[in-house]
Order: C-alpha cells, then structure tokens, then sequence
C-alpha cells in the first residue's frame, strides 16, 4: 500500500499546475482516499494494479502521448531504440505453428555455429515449441537472454532424417534501423530508414559515405512509415543536410524553457537535390527532420501529411521499474511551426482514429481536401514559400492514395476474393517457403545477385499449379474431405489474380534467398509498390521541376 501512495502522490505532485496549499490538498485528498479504500473497502485489493489504474487514469486527462509503461513494456520499448539486444541472431516467421528461420544475422552467434536459413526449430531446451500453438512472443522470450548463457534448440533440416542440436550462446545481436541503401542510377541514391535508433546515423553516415564514392549527386530518404524514436539522431542527420548553426527544431513548454537544435557543422550533404518521402504514418523525428529540410528550403517534401507527433516526454522512473512519459514540451520547426496536431477536447479513442477520419474527408486522396486556416500560414526561411502548420508536415509534392496509383490500379485489378483467401491464409508464404527449401542451393547458384535474379527468374504455370494443389490440400483438411475441387468461380479468379500470386511469390523467395536491402530494392522497382518514389525519381531528375517546387512550394 506504500507503494500505491507513493506512487500517486508523486503523479499528483507532477500533475499539479501550481504550488503551495492547491497543490498540497490534492496530495491530501488522493492519500485520504486510498487510505480509505485499504481500511474500509468490502473486498481485498490488489494494490499494484489499482496504482496503476490510479496512473493510467491521471495521464488519459492530460493529453494522448502521456503514458504509463509497466517495468517489463520499458525493456521491451526501449530494446529497438538501443541499436542491439541480448539473442541468438535470427530472424524468423511463425508458420503453420513452426518456427521458420527467414535469415541468419552475419557475425551472430546462430551463423557461427552453422545454423541457416530454412532451418526449423522445433524445440528450446527440450520444449517443444512447433506444433502447439505458441504465441510468437513466449518463443522470443525463450530464445532471448542475456549475453553469455547459452540456450540449446533443436532443428529440423531439409534433407536429414534427424533432428539437429545447437548449443547457442547467446551475445549482443544489432538492430539495424537503415534497412536499404543503393544507387537507384548513376547519380541518385536511396536510403530507406525505419526508424530513429542509436545506431541510426553512424548507419546513415556510413551509407551515405558509400553512396557518395558510388557518384552519388542527388538523394531519396524514404521516412514512410517512419514512427520517430530518438530526438538526438534525427537531429543529427538532419544536420547532414544543413549548414552549420541553422537551427534544426526547438521545444519549449509551460515548465520548459525554450531549448534549441541547432546544426553544429556543415553537412556532408549539403548540396545537391534531395527529396525526403514521408506519408501519414511518418511521425516525431520523421517530421523533425522533414520540417527543418523544408523550412530551409534544403529539399522537396514527397507523400502525404505526416502524422502529427509533436510533444516531448519526460520519462519518470517509479522505484518498480516502471515508468511514466510524462509530457513536458511541444516540438517547433524552425519557422515556427508546432508539428503536434490538436487534441484538445479530444478522447484518446478518437484521437487514434483521426488518420481514419482524415481518409473518410478525402485527405489521402486530394490535396484540395486538406484545409488550412490563414492563421496557421507560416513562411520557409531561404525562399519564403508558403508552409503550414497545426500539426504535422503538409509535403511540397502530395502522392494520393487513389485511383490515379499505380499500385492502386495494378493491385485493384487483380486482387480477387480467391487471392484474398490464398494471401489471407498464408498459403502463398509457406508455397514459397517450401519452393526455397527445396531450391536454396541451386537457387543461390543459378542467381549471385539480385539482378540476376529479378531479370531471369520466373514464376512457372507449374509454380502457381502446385500452389493450387497446397490450397487444395489445406482446404480438404479443413472440410475434413478426402479432396478439394476448385470452383469455377475460383478458377476465373484464379487467372485474373495470376500476375499478383506471381509477384507475390518472387517477393517472397527474395526476402529468403536475399539480405533485405536486395529485397527493397526489388520491391521499389516494381509496379505495385511504393508510387511515392517513382514520383521522387521522376522530380529529382528534373532540375527544372524539383527547382520550380523549391521556389513555389506545394503541389
């Protein structure tokens, strides 16, 4: 019970606005209450959990962003962010309840001991782990643990009758947040960022160094579905981009005084076209780095609005382990812009739907949908162009998600009710798994690079008639019958969704017989992804738009 006090009379002491007597009565009133409910209540009381649904409580009142983190969601949110984590170096899929190795990690314990890729695992320490039905989070728990013990799996591979042991010891295995980096053509780069990690710009400056002695002159960031993550690393890859003491974001808030960002050297890009892609799910850091580029007038912006995250929090460590973020600040643009969209009034459920909301008022779909009021008129500081704020980043270039996509077009005119069964079930995956199992080697022969692979490697008749008779096979099950017959209704959906199970096979087989720069890169080059890019590629290399959109702004 001194722990629930504790704990609630430090969130009001945090939670009250002044001092002296208001804020010593609140203090009073909370301690009075949960005294009375420890001595009085008709039922016994687990104290631990009504602390901290007395915390989730107090912050649902203040804004959507002021959370409550248990000791065990602090180590699993903070892990992504550190750049490493204590395993065994795989990564895997859960399929058909067996856990599926997709790629081994270089230089990680796994790979130096033999295991491979396509190997199954089928027990941890004598537990067996395939076939029952295991959630994907207890077999990381399992597998995970701290550097230097060891952990001892058993594995099924192709080919031996038997299954094989490994003892794993287990060490520091990297996480890596840039997850592709190539020349899209003689002079222009890609970067593909997934989020902000410690790690994430000596990852950055790595690629972007290699680039460079590659003749790289123009540059394509992709923060799509960039959530945010560390402010210190956006800070400092934005200044790659930016002169020295060009103010990069500055936060300030009722109890915070003003603190700024500024960049503390010339970038080591800092000249040449550069266009950063973002769309709505683009968020903190992301809009960090967008709006400091934008408002300097440095590069174009590609996409869709960003989210609208833009408040700072302060974590406050609970003598537990848990922690509340607390939220201490707003994020500004160096024009001045709050990058946090509005929330006031606003409950948490309908705060976390705006982007649905957003979607059903047309605003992924037209820029004309999107509505500014003058007063949130800002101006970019190099060229004066008109940007906006109250809340996120309005980008220069609006890529729609409509119609007038190819992606759109391409996926609309071939997705079916069969191919969504056949993708929905995972039936295409494990196709594709059991077509690398059986051709890794041959496979890795016949295709030393990806260029070789996307130019001669082909889905057969035969590939998609053997995916046929694995649905089949899996449906008889299911209807417990001795056979399944495919439908004519099936059969017509069958050769409209033909050219998507193709493509979606190849996908497949590359993530597995490739690294995952080899697999962005083969999904950037094709019809169905990622329009924002083939939009930037087509800007960055016009000089004469990419500079009418630098001195006219949105499009």
């Amino acid at each position: 019970m001194k722990q629930l006090v504790f704990t609630c009379t430090l969130l009001i002491s945090l939670y009250s606005c002044s001092y002296g007597q208001g804020r010593r009565n609140a203090i009073s009133k909370v301690e009075y209450a949960l005294s009375a409910i420890k001595g009085l209540y008709v039922d016994t009381i687990n104290s631990d959990k009504l602390a901290e649904d007395a915390i989730v409580g107090l912050l649902e009142k203040l804004d959507p962003h002021s959370t409550y983190l248990s000791a065990k969601d602090v180590q699993e949110a903070n892990e992504p962010l550190q750049g490493n984590f204590d395993g065994i170096g795989v990564q895997f899929n859960m399929m058909t309840d067996t856990l599926y190795i997709i790629q081994v990690v270089a230089g990680g314990p796994s790979e130096k001991i033999g295991i491979m890729a396509g190997d199954k695992i089928i027990k941890v320490n004598d537990t067996l782990i395939a076939g029952v039905k295991k959630a994907s989070t207890e077999v990381v728990s399992m597998l995970k643990g701290p550097k230097g013990t060891s952990v001892n799996v058993k594995i099924l591979r192709r080919n031996y009758p038997e299954l094989l042991s490994f003892n794993i010891v287990r060490d520091k295995i990297p996480i890596h947040s840039l997850k592709s980096a190539y020349m899209i053509d003689n002079e222009t780069g890609y970067i593909l960022l997934s989020q902000f990690a410690t790690t994430s710009h000596a990852e950055f400056k790595e690629a972007l160094v290699k680039l460079q002695a590659q003749g790289m002159k123009n540059l394509i960031l992709d923060l799509q579905q960039n959530g945010g993550g560390i402010l210190e690393s956006a800070i400092r890859i934005a200044n790659e981009f930016l002169k020295r003491d060009d103010l990069i974001m500055y936060m300030e808030g009722a109890h915070q005084r003003r603190e700024e960002a500024k960049a503390t050297y010339n970038g080591s890009f800092g000249d040449g076209r550069l266009i950063i892609l973002v769309d709505e799910y683009s968020a903190s850091a992301s809009e960090i780095v967008s709006g400091a580029v934008q408002d300097w007038d440095r590069g174009i912006i590609v996409g869709r609005k960003t989210f609208g995250k833009g408040l700072v929090q302060r974590p406050v460590p609970l003598p537990d382990g848990s922690v509340i973020r607390l939220t201490t600040a707003r994020y500004y643009t160096p024009s001045g812009r709050s990058i946090q969209k509005p929330y006031e009034g606003v409950d948490v459920k309908s705060y976390n739907k705006e982007l649905i909301d957003r979607y059903n008022r047309g605003e992924m779909l037209s820029a004309d949908s999107i509505h500014f009021p003058d007063s949130l008129k800002y101006s970019t500081l190099v060229e004066k162009r008109i940007v906006y704020g109250g809340g996120g980043i309005m980008p220069d270039y609006f890529v729609p998600i409509n119609n007038d996509s190819t992606s759109w077009q391409y996926k609309a005119s071939h997705t079916t009710l069969y191919y969504d069964e056949l993708w929905g079930k995972g039936t295409v995956l494990k196709y594709a798994r059991s077509l690398v199992d059986e051709n890794r080697n041959s496979y890795r022969k016949q295709y030393p690079d990806i260029a070789t692979f996307e130019k001669n490697f082909t889905v057969s008749d035969k590939m998609i008639a053997d995916l046929m008779e694995a649905y089949k096979k899996e449906k008889a099950e299911e209807l417990k019958e001795k056979t399944y017959k495919l439908t004519e209704e099936q059969l017509k959906d069958l050769e409209i969704s033909k050219p998507l199970l193709q493509f979606q096979i190849k996908t497949s087989v590359v993530r597995d017989i490739f690294d995952e720069n080899d697999y962005y890169r083969f999904s950037n080059n094709s019809d169905i992804y990622n329009d924002a890019l083939k939009k930037a590629i087509e800007i960055v290399k016009d000089p004469e738009k990419y500079n009418k959109l630098l001195r006219k702004g949105l499009q």
